[in-house]
């Protein structure tokens, strides 16, 4: 699999607002593992543990723009590139991950994952 020329980056400011966007949704798919989203996650993101990924790709719509956040932004980058080269379109990297986001003051939720949080509805 080839990995596209550049990897689409996103502000975090950007994608809070593209997250939150009530004519067309974007989806946060958050890929840290559990124990790193216990300590702070979005609101509303898909919990996708990048270990994972291969097993629930089924579960990342392709009919809604995608932004994808690690904690730095690293494995995020790797997993849009995996996703653009697997047939999605719209995706794009939240650089500088979680961390990035805490820093800029963005709201996290913090504690244990509830039953049913990190899935999409429906």
């Amino acid at each position: 699999m080839s990995r596209p020329a550049a990897i689409p980056a996103l502000d975090p400011l950007y994608a809070d607002l593209r997250h939150h966007d009530p004519d067309r949704p974007a989806v946060l798919v958050d890929v840290r593992e559990r124990d790193e989203v216990v300590a702070a996650r979005v609101e509303g993101s898909l919990l996708i543990p990048m270990s994972q990924l291969g097993a629930r790709l089924h579960e990342v719509p392709k009919d809604r723009p995608v932004m994808v956040i690690c904690a730095t932004g690293n494995r995020s980058a790797n997993v849009v590139s995996y996703l653009l080269a697997s047939g999605w379109a719209d995706v794009g990297n939240v650089a500088g991950g979680i961390e990035t986001w805490m820093r800029m003051g963005l709201p996290v939720r913090r504690g244990p994952v509830e039953p049913g949080e990190g899935l999409l509805p429906g």
